[in-house]
């Protein structure tokens, strides 16, 4: 629950922060592997980066049609 909850907050715009890039956000997660997430849990979670990228992409779109 911790890498998506933190990929959510990363990827996700605040009202005291602008949204990071995937790019950027996947770095940040991919840096923390063993000291704040477990390293084969977010490895796998990195794999699902396509998927993830088209949901909230998806998503975000969905959002603003609203």
């Amino acid at each position: 629950m911790a890498l998506a909850d933190v990929f959510d907050a990363l990827v996700s715009k605040r009202c005291y922060k602008e949204a990071f890039s995937y790019d950027k956000a996947f770095s940040i997660m991919e840096e923390s592997l063993g000291d704040h997430f477990d390293p084969q849990l977010g490895k796998i979670f990195l794999t699902c980066r396509p998927e993830l990228a088209e949901l909230y992409h998806t998503y975000q779109a969905t959002a603003w049609d609203s």
